[in-house]
């Protein structure tokens, strides 16, 4: 991977994170800002991984479909070109924004994710476009099943009495 794919990665998890991040800090006023930059740093990395990992996780899936062939070359990898419509929707995940315009710039680029996996791995448009919607679904059901866990031991955490 690229020093500017890592860049662009990483920037794209930061403002997912924030977009996140900022209406929850927004409710709640008590929060320390050492706590906020290390939620946004932490927040950054996961969102970042998660866009990394989508299309290697869309690769394996493909390689699961059963009538495909060999693998006719490498895994496809971000690009500097196909990344940049994410680093846009990440930015635009704040919920002000429009949640509907992200989603609609996430179905773009995961649509520019499925030529390269059809071509590397032999499968036809449709099915590789179908590994990659089923790669973005579940790695976003993961993570947000992830930070809801977080949140919920986090108000745990906050409810509980200090001695």
């Amino acid at each position: 991977m690229s020093p500017t794919v890592v860049v662009l990665l990483l920037l794209a998890g930061l403002s997912e994170a924030v977009g996140r991040l900022l209406p929850l800090v927004a409710r709640r006023s008590g929060a320390s800002p050492s706590t906020t930059v290390g939620l946004l740093l932490t927040g950054a990395l996961v969102e970042g991984t998660v866009f990394a990992l989508w299309p290697l996780t869309a690769w394996t899936l493909a390689e699961l479909v059963p009538p495909a062939a060999p693998p006719a070359g490498a895994a496809p990898t971000w690009t500097p070109g196909l990344l940049a419509p994410l680093l846009l929707a990440a930015v635009l995940a704040f919920p002000v924004l429009g949640p509907l315009l992200h989603l609609l710039l996430l179905v773009g680029v995961g649509a520019g994710l499925a030529g390269p996996l059809a071509a590397a791995t032999g499968l036809g448009w449709a099915a590789a476009a179908g590994c990659v919607a089923v790669a973005g679904i579940g790695l976003g059901l993961a993570v947000e099943a992830v930070r809801r866990l977080v949140a919920r031991i986090g108000v745990d955490r906050a409810a509980e009495p200090v001695p």
